[in-house]
């Protein structure tokens, strides 16, 4: 196999000279180099000029190192179709085509990087962030966009311009040795050489040997959600917001519409600033608040316990219930954990959008139980023994008020480790290694730990539990694994100095497999909850519930006295004859079901569906049969209602008001 020279005599660049030796592959190669250059040395720029909330973070290597990482990712993208097209292009036949396709993919990817690279600093210094969400979404809005930029950015706009002109003349100088290039390889060269190249750009796209592809998540290593968009690179963050917006296409619109000051009404929002803003009165008062400690269990459905019509695999905490507040029906607001993380970490209202987790809109000064607390002197972390960035977890942890994330590299000599990270053994064992450092220092703490054995291929450790069933890879006997683990932690809870001081949330995220042929599949969407602690006084609480009551109900249980945007109520100190609801999010359809009378077989159902009217219904708890029936009398209230529930959160969400007040 020779090398293909550039023209006579041979190309003087050092840069041509090493990328000739990779024949019609060269500019490929030219532009990842050139790109990698690029866009290191832009990021180093914008470190130097923000150095002091760099600074801050004690993690400049890292954003400097993982930010490579970030453009090596990016330029796999764009070099990603030459590739995937060059066994046939980069042919001697079709040779002069191949050059003038890679000629001007390679000036044009280039100049994109330039470009974007080049409106940073007039975005950062308008939103604080590197070009994302909002860029692109101005794309819609070119009239609109350019008067504004005319008007209040001449300075970056011809900036912009400037540059990207200079960097179309450079990269056409750069690429001109490929202009002038014959093949030199034969067709058998280019085919042995493109699997093995295809191969590396995957990996460098993927930049991951785990489960899941790195995405923005993965590189949220600080609090500082500017800090953290330098780790990106402009190209990379628009990019990807564009294609995040794909899941936020669908919203609560889809089910109709209403006015403004009806959707407020029908729900007790006011339209101000924080229209859902209400203040918490504790329903204990407390000389000192207490902790707490949120047990965030995948996947656990009720059909896993038998005291709520399951299979006998949760006996521990079937002995807890006794110990604390047992909810008998609750409900979970959707099928996926970030829906779960959602409700009982943010109290947010499900919509058919994706989770807020996920969403760009409220990856910072969006309200958690981590924001509150954490004004209140509360530490605050998040445990998980998998990768953190999974479903965009750590970006938006660390961006509404988590303080500390410990996840799978943290865990030290772990007891069993599978295919999703570190057993929940060694979740719930680092978990009591952190509350027993926390209570030692002082400080109050917020603990919120997720646990992940119950999730197929359902791995655990050899000789904890007696198995359900054969075979052992199963999820009743992963379930049980999981209760075993809870176990465990709670008898050293008990026995421990932070036990009478802490209020702890046992709660499913959802249930493993909802699923059913009706248009909601309530039954699935039935899960346990437990409050306990010390101070905690059992009770059992029959109503109907929905899991955005929780963070409201730890709250009041731990005497906070605080203004919150959440519309869950406090179930601690509920009247006899308080009748609860529950929502429901199933793919598009939204399900909503009030409680109408002393029972919670007395409740009415409406299923909210896209392009279609109304499903109404009743649910019976005991057969666990979603039975369609006749609009009762009150129809058209409750689709009301419901609409203005579902279209809600959506409001909140897009026009950023589900928040702390200042």
């Amino acid at each position: 196999m020779q090398p293909i020279y550039f023209g006579t005599p041979r190309p003087s660049s050092k840069l041509w000279r090493f990328a000739h030796w990779f024949g019609p592959y060269a500019p490929l190669i030219v532009m990842f180099i050139s790109g990698l250059v690029l866009l290191s040395l832009t990021r180093l720029g914008l470190v130097i000029w923000k150095w002091e909330r760099v600074q801050a973070t004690g993690e400049l290597c890292q954003i400097l190192l993982q930010g490579v990482r970030v453009d090596v990712i990016q330029l796999g993208l764009l070099a990603l179709i030459p590739v995937l097209v060059s066994p046939v292009l980069a042919t001697r036949g079709l040779f002069k085509f191949w050059r003038r396709f890679t000629f001007w993919w390679v000036l044009l990817s280039l100049v994109l990087l330039v470009f974007l690279e080049a409106a940073t600093p007039g975005f950062i210094l308008e939103y604080d962030v590197r070009p994302n969400r909002i860029f692109v979404e101005y794309l819609k809005y070119p009239h609109e966009v350019f008067g504004m930029l005319w008007q209040g950015f001449k300075v970056e706009l011809f900036f912009g311009l400037a540059m990207s002109l200079v960097a179309v003349a450079l990269v056409a100088r750069l690429l001109k040795p490929w202009r002038q290039a014959e093949p030199k390889w034969n067709n058998l060269a280019v085919w042995l050489v493109w699997p093995l190249l295809l191969v590396l750009t995957i990996f460098g796209i993927r930049s991951s040997l785990g489960h899941r592809p790195a995405n923005p998540a993965l590189f949220a290593i600080t609090q500082d959600s500017m800090v953290n968009s330098l780790i990106l690179n402009s190209s990379y963050s628009v990019f990807y917001a564009a294609y995040s917006l794909q899941h936020e296409a669908k919203s609560s619109a889809i089910y109709g519409k209403l006015p403004r000051e009806k959707i407020f009404a029908l729900t007790g929002a006011q339209d101000t600033d924080i229209p859902t803003l209400t203040t918490l009165t504790p329903s204990v008062q407390r000389d000192k608040p207490l902790n707490l400690v949120i047990l965030l269990q995948e996947s656990l459905g009720a059909g896993f316990v038998e005291s709520l019509g399951g299979k006998p695999v949760t006996p521990n905490l079937e002995k807890l219930k006794a110990e604390g507040i047992w909810f008998t029906h609750l409900y979970a607001t959707g099928t996926r954990s970030v829906r779960g993380i959602e409700a009982v970490v943010t109290g947010f209202q499900p919509t058919p959008s994706d989770s807020t987790v996920k969403l760009d809109l409220s990856q910072k000064n969006f309200f958690t139980l981590a924001s509150l607390l954490s004004k209140r002197g509360y530490l605050t972390e998040f445990i998980y023994g998998g990768e953190s960035h999974f479903d965009n977890m750590r970006s938006f942890f660390m961006g509404n008020g988590f303080q500390q994330i410990t996840d799978q590299p943290d865990f030290i000599n772990p007891v069993f480790v599978a295919s999703w990270g570190a057993s929940d053994e060694d979740l719930l064992n680092k978990t009591h290694e952190q509350l027993m450092a926390h209570h030692a220092s002082g400080n109050p703490f917020f603990t919120l730990a997720f646990s992940s054995s119950n999730h197929a291929p359902f791995e655990f450790p050899d000789g904890r539990i007696e198995l359900y069933e054969q075979p052992k890879a199963t999820d009743n006997n992963a379930v049980k694994y999981a209760d075993y683990a809870i176990g465990e932690f709670f008898k050293k809870a008990k026995a421990s100095p932070y036990w009478n001081d802490t209020v702890f949330l046992i709660v499913a995220d959802h249930d493993i497999r909802v699923r059913g042929d009706s248009l909601v599949p309530i039954e699935h969407f039935h899960i346990p909850a437990l409050i306990l602690g010390g101070a905690v006084q059992p009770k059992t609480v029959e109503a109907i519930a929905s899991q955005i009551d929780l963070p409201v109900t730890v709250l009041s249980l731990m005497g906070i006295e605080a203004k919150h945007p959440m519309t869950g109520h406090d179930l601690s100190n509920v009247s006899a004859d308080y009748r609860g609801r529950a929502m429901m999010q199933y793919n598009y359809n939204f399900g909503w079901m009030q409680q109408t009378g002393p029972t919670v077989a007395d409740n009415e159902v409406v299923v909210l569906r896209e392009g279609k009217a109304p499903a109404f219904g009743h649910y019976n708890p005991l057969s666990k049969q979603l039975q369609n029936t006749a609009p009762p009398a009150d129809a058209a209230a409750l689709a009301e209602r419901a609409l203005a529930n579902s279209l809600l959160p959506a409001l909140l969400y897009q026009e950023q008001r589900y928040r702390l007040p200042e």
